[in-house]
């Protein structure tokens, strides 16, 4: 490959990841501000927003199997130049969502109680994180709508509108938590259930605008379907593609579930930082994600235009970049880790648990990147097997050795922490391995990955 076309590579990926970052910069800082409104309501507050929170990963879990199913297949046959058949997987993708979200409604209103039960023992966190949830779970099930209007313009390319979109329900979100939280201008607080009211408005409002230009645009490859027709065999594909990604996610909920019930005898203080610290976490980890976001589209396309060593310099690309990235805010985790803490809560204890919670976990940040990076592209070449397998080979050597601990007299919060982080070594050197052969496979009569 020449310098030019590598250098067009480049410039390709941080096109579509640009404006990714803007808009996932933006969500760093509400989730900054949401926190720092909820923490202001006390460590159960925090605790009980974190624990019902979790919720979302379960969410995030088929929004991302809607998503990687849709962006493959989409970016695939547009590559192919088969116009037609991407239509039909963005019709059958909206239906899906609308399914999901009728399935997330009646579900999440009948089992959210026997969930917090689950996960603390505290009778004030319970009451509160169900106040929560009974406003936020609407928000959670339009996600599947928006996911499958912004996924299918992603993967035509068309980036900009959709990050546009979330920019503008972001900053809603953020003017909104002040005035629901904590009652600015209003006088009437509504504490956690304005958390979960915010997200749910700000959501609705991104649903709308984004559904609006897809109707007013000229997209010239997706076109607004006529016809709405369930397709059994496009959801089967779909599917097929996107359920082990969508199982990574299903796998973190698992894992963050299993925290939050593993430590729950530490007391609410212990879980409270282990949700402040978590949400900084994710704050710091989406630049990351944007790169990794806007991998699968430019795989998939090069994937299927025949362009194996485009695909091999794509992953290399979002390596270097996402390093590149993440290593500053790991130095962030390790030098300020008490200046962050301390800005969401003035609780001594909660602040001291999670200084130490993110100078072990911001190890993650070192081989977050081999997971991202190999993620990506599995999802542009339509295998998302590989991940998934890597992804449950990390549960299985986080909680059994967890498990083990936690029967010792001496069982700490500490202990918990590093166990992830060495998890999350294995899950990166697994996926790494896991690439290669993949890309031997695919890619056969090229040069294997050095």
């Amino acid at each position: 490959m020449t310098d030019l076309t590598q250098g067009s590579l480049f410039r390709h990926i941080w096109t579509m990841a640009l404006p990714m970052m803007v808009g996932m910069f933006v969500q760093s800082l509400y989730l900054f501000v949401d926190l720092y409104f909820v923490a202001d309501l006390g460590a159960s507050a925090i605790a009980a927003v974190s624990a019902a929170g979790n919720l979302m990963l379960l969410i995030m879990a088929l929004t991302q199997m809607l998503n990687v199913g849709c962006v493959a297949l989409i970016a695939r046959y547009t590559g192919a130049k088969q116009h037609q058949q991407a239509d039909t997987v963005f019709q059958q993708a909206m239906l899906m969502g609308a399914a999901l979200a009728l399935l997330t409604l009646v579900l999440g209103f009948a089992l959210s109680d026997s969930y917090m039960h689950l996960l603390t023992s505290d009778p004030e966190v319970q009451q509160q994180a169900q106040q929560f949830l009974y406003a936020y779970l609407p928000g959670l099930a339009l996600m599947f709508v928006s996911t499958a209007i912004a996924a299918a313009m992603r993967a035509v390319g068309v980036v900009k509108p959709a990050m546009m979109v979330q920019l503008i329900t972001v900053l809603l979100n953020i003017i909104l938590a002040p005035v629901l939280i904590a009652g600015w201008g209003t006088g009437h607080a509504l504490g956690v259930f304005g958390a979960g009211l915010a997200s749910s408005i700000a959501v609705v409002v991104g649903v709308a605008m984004l559904w609006i230009y897809f109707l007013k645009s000229d997209h010239s490859v997706l076109q607004t379907p006529k016809q709405w027709r369930f397709d059994a065999k496009v959801w089967r594909q779909i599917t097929a593609i996107g359920v082990p990604a969508g199982g990574e996610f299903a796998l973190m909920f698992v894992f963050t579930a299993f925290v939050y019930w593993v430590i729950k005898d530490f007391g609410t203080a212990t879980q409270a930082a282990f949700g402040i610290g978590n949400r900084i976490l994710q704050a710091m980890m989406m630049p990351a994600m944007a790169l990794s976001f806007a991998l699968p589209a430019i795989v998939g396309q090069n994937y299927g235009a025949g362009h194996a060593e485009r695909v091999r310099q794509c992953f290399k690309i979002g390596v270097s970049q996402m390093a590149l990235v993440m290593l500053p805010l790991f130095l962030l985790c390790q030098w300020l880790a008490h200046p962050l803490m301390i800005t969401f809560t003035d609780d001594l204890r909660v602040a001291a648990e999670g200084e130490l919670f993110l100078h072990i976990i911001s190890l993650n940040f070192i081989t977050i990147v081999l997971v991202f990076s190999c993620s990506g592209v599995f999802q542009g070449l339509g295998n998302t097997w590989p991940s998934l397998a890597s992804s449950a080979v990390r549960i299985f050597a986080f909680i059994l050795p967890v498990l083990w601990l936690s029967s010792r007299s001496d069982f700490s919060p500490a202990m918990v922490w590093y166990g992830s982080a060495a998890s999350v070594l294995v899950q990166g050197l697994m996926s790494f391995k896991l690439l290669r052969w993949q890309l031997r496979s695919k890619l056969a009569g090229n040069v294997a990955l050095s």
